[in-house]
């Protein structure tokens, strides 16, 4: 596919503080959330502290490190005295066990929500249908349980079919009626914001048939000819990201530049479809074929850093999560749902001071032993 375009190709990222100062809370949660899981798979959901560096190397911890994690986390991690073996354990504190029960059942209440974000994904796809391991890899930011194979897909026969492809032995999710689900839900976010900024602001139809929401992030140079390629762009007309572009002749230059702006389109759909209105460059090239989206998928994406932004924090610069910019004010959601709401609560606990935290007496050389090693 051409990426011939009005507004220039190579462009030089420009960073936003806020969705980089939230990825480093969102790199110490993910951290979190794999302690968590090393605890929750241990009998009586602890462990002993003497026992904590050995197990956590599972999970790429270094030696000593796990000790002095659970100290800089004492609203997530409770080190306890047994009561009978008089050692030391590790188990959840109660803010943070009420925090994945809460999560849980705000999973469970929005499953209605993620059939219908699944079932939208699949008419983004031109097959109609997409391989299941992807899904698999991205249930988090669609808000689907870890077993969504059968709590979602199979549950709802009615909307999709699984089924292994001759060709390639891989298993796939598919519309049952995919004409039928495109005549309900083939209208995408941008469409409804449009619709939105002509009833309640009174904005001529005309001038917004075509365009997305751009904010670009401070200190983004914008000369004048960029300024008028941006103007024009945002009128050129282009096909919606659930339009069945098969029977069109793709091969003129004003059909590539459509199809170019359908992909940004496609990409800003997608990433309406997730909880967080985010998701890893990585993740959104699984996607690729099915959506017909170009093959440098971050020199695409960097031409448009009005409307997303692609954040490098959390993982030494191997991780790259693009925002839909348009989503999110001063850090957070503008439109937050209950989900978002559960799991942000983990990152509220997290972000307390060590020092706020109420230690037993009798447990308290060991945190202060782990805090001075760790400054030193």
């Amino acid at each position: 596919m051409s990426q011939s375009t009005s507004i220039p190709k190579k462009q030089t990222r420009v960073r936003d503080h806020g969705y980089d100062d939230f990825m480093e809370v969102d790199k110490k949660v993910r951290k979190i959330l794999q302690f968590q899981e090393l605890i929750l798979s241990q009998t009586n959901n602890m462990i002993s502290v003497s026992r904590l560096d050995s197990i956590s190397r599972r999970i790429g911890f270094k030696q000593f490190e796990s000790g002095r994690f659970i100290l800089k986390f004492p609203h997530v991690f409770e080190v306890f005295e047994h009561p009978v073996q008089r050692i030391l354990y590790c188990r959840l504190s109660r803010k943070a066990a009420s925090q994945i029960e809460q999560e849980n059942e705000a999973l469970l209440r929005q499953i209605p929500d993620a059939v219908t974000r699944i079932r939208k994904l699949l008419l983004l796809s031109k097959t109609g249908r997409v391989r299941l391991e992807h899904i698999r890899i991205a249930r988090k930011a669609f808000g689907l349980p870890d077993d969504f194979e059968y709590s979602v897909i199979l549950k709802h026969p009615q909307f999709f079919r699984l089924f292994d492809a001759d060709e390639t032995r891989n298993k796939y999710i598919e519309a049952v009626e995919k004409e039928k689900d495109k005549s309900l839900l083939g209208v995408s976010a941008i469409e409804r914001m449009r619709e939105i900024e002509y009833r309640e602001k009174g904005i001529d139809a005309e001038d917004i048939r075509f365009s997305f929401i751009v904010n670009f992030p401070p200190g983004f140079k914008i000369g004048k000819y960029y300024k008028i390629a941006v103007w024009k762009w945002q009128r050129l007309p282009y096909w919606s990201p659930y339009e069945d572009v098969s029977g069109y002749d793709l091969r003129s230059l004003e059909a590539q530049k459509r199809m170019e702006k359908r992909a940004v389109a496609m990409i800003h759909e997608l990433l309406s479809l997730t909880v967080e209105k985010k998701m890893t460059l990585e993740r959104i090239a699984h996607f690729r074929m099915a959506m017909d989206l170009p093959k440098k998928l971050k020199e695409f994406l960097l031409q448009h850093q009005g409307i997303f932004y692609i954040s490098t924090r959390g993982n030494h610069g191997k991780l790259h999560t693009v925002f839909l910019r348009e989503a999110y004010r001063k850090g957070d959601l503008v439109e937050p749902n209950e989900l978002y709401l559960a799991r942000r609560k983990l990152a509220e606990l997290a972000l307390v001071s060590p020092r706020k935290a109420k230690v037993n007496k009798e447990l308290s050389y060991y945190r202060r032993d782990g805090l001075e090693e760790d400054k030193g």
